[in-house]
């Protein structure tokens, strides 16, 4: 082989199994932030099709700097069907991937599997900046470069002591878990069984219901039996907890289902819970008309892991004659998720303040795929201020949930009514 003249010789050192070099246990890896940010603002007429990978390293209570080259690994599975692929480390800890051309399936499998790698050894002390309970979030460069170039912008402002803050209550522990178990188990969940009403803002002179979301509240449940413990920071114990949670919950309404008649109800549960016996003895009260009445509240993070599950899921729901609502979605997974594939009859997505600050071509995306859809129906909860209600109303969404919903019926009003007067403020 001939080898250019000139050409460096490549430097290799030798280092035993176990060890680390010094020079490498002393440095930490060079920060991208300027790097990204001029790439980005240098291509920014060019973004079209890139799509970007944020994982919040950040959040993780224990960092590592072998996180950065578990990552890479990973990646490197999706190489050889990227046109473009770039991974850029920030001063915040947080990994930025870039790509093009890389199918969203592949994409969502890898960062799933880098997401169970690394909460396998640590814990997520918060949710992430989008108000996801999960370790990365993908998106279309596109649509969010603002707030991308806005975010790496803000980590040169950002001391790196104040880029996290601890959570005060420590995460849950397998004992302590194991102690609330049983301790549910006798325990009378009726107190902290809540219902809160999805209503449609488009009817006329009454307020229309179209369902009742029943749940459990988790943090009321919690200062009621662990005090002392976060049940919701660690994904896979509390993930674990809620599915036994479920069964708590089917019990007790077994005990009479004379509720769901005249009226219709969200149960929220997870995939596993549906395909169990104890979903069977629930099923086996209600009569096919009851079961009409009845929504299955499915979570996105939840169908994501296990979309064979939920395979099963809609087929057997299907047959029973049960609605399926898939919960926890954002303006990102709406715009991207095909509904109509996934079957479901509601899609609910997650208010947030951020969504009134969308460009014209984000919302207009936004939009186009909420009037695009015939078989699914939008929910926009988490609806705390009137703001929430008047965004829904503009972007074609009939169905609102939310502590403003609450607040506005408890007074007597109409929510059409409601978001009339504030239009009429905002003017």
């Amino acid at each position: 082989m001939n080898r250019q003249p000139n050409a460096p010789k490549r430097d290799w050192v030798r280092v035993k199994p176990g060890e680390r070099s010094a020079t490498a246990m002393a440095e930490r890896p060079e920060h991208d932030d300027q790097k990204l940010l001029t790439l980005l603002q240098s291509a920014k007429r060019e973004v079209q099709g890139l799509r970007l990978i944020h994982l919040h390293m950040s959040l993780l209570k224990d960092k590592s700097q072998l996180d950065n080259i578990s990552i890479k690994r990973a990646m490197q599975e999706t190489a050889d069907q990227s046109a473009y692929l770039q991974i850029f480390s920030l001063s915040n800890d947080d990994v930025i991937i870039l790509y093009k051309g890389i199918k969203f399936s592949l994409i969502s499998e890898v960062c799933s599997k880098i997401e169970k790698l690394m909460l396998a050894r640590t814990v997520m002390m918060k949710r992430n900046p989008y108000g996801e309970d999960s370790l990365y979030s993908i998106m279309e460069l596109s649509l969010n470069f603002v707030n991308v170039i806005r975010f790496i912008e803000g980590l040169a402002r950002e001391s790196s002591a104040d880029s996290v803050k601890a959570e005060t209550k420590p995460p849950i522990t397998l004992e302590e878990l194991g102690k609330i178990e049983r301790a549910v188990q006798m325990f009378d969940l009726s107190p902290f069984m809540l219902n809160q009403p999805v209503v449609n803002i488009q009817t006329g002179d009454a307020t229309h219901y179209e369902y009742f979301e029943l749940y459990i509240a988790i943090k009321a449940l919690e200062e009621r039996l662990s005090p002392s413990y976060d049940i919701t920071a660690n994904k896979w114990l509390f993930s674990y907890f809620t599915a036994n949670l479920d069964n708590s919950v089917l019990k007790a309404l077994n005990y009479g289902v004379d509720f769901l008649r005249g009226r219709r109800i969200g149960l929220n549960l997870n995939l596993s819970t549906v395909m169990s016996s104890a979903f069977v003895k629930f099923d086996e009260r209600l009569t096919a008309d009851l079961r009409g009445n009845v929504i299955l509240e499915i979570n996105k993070a939840d169908l994501v892991e296990n979309i064979d599950t939920y395979k099963e899921v809609v087929d057997f729901a299907s047959s029973k004659g049960y609605k399926i609502c898939i919960d926890g979605l954002n303006d990102f997974w709406v715009t991207h998720m095909d509904l109509e594939y996934m079957a479901c009859d509601y899609a609910k997505i997650f208010w947030t303040d951020e969504m009134d600050q969308m460009s014209d071509y984000e919302y207009k995306s936004f939009a186009d795929k909420i009037q695009g859809q015939s078989n699914c129906r939008f929910i926009l909860a988490r609806c705390g201020s009137v703001s929430g209600l008047m965004f829904a109303e503009k972007a074609g969404i009939d169905l609102v949930q939310g502590r403003i919903v609450d607040n506005i019926l408890r007074k007597g009003v109409l929510i059409r009514d409601a978001i009339k007067s504030a239009k009429m403020m905002h003017e």
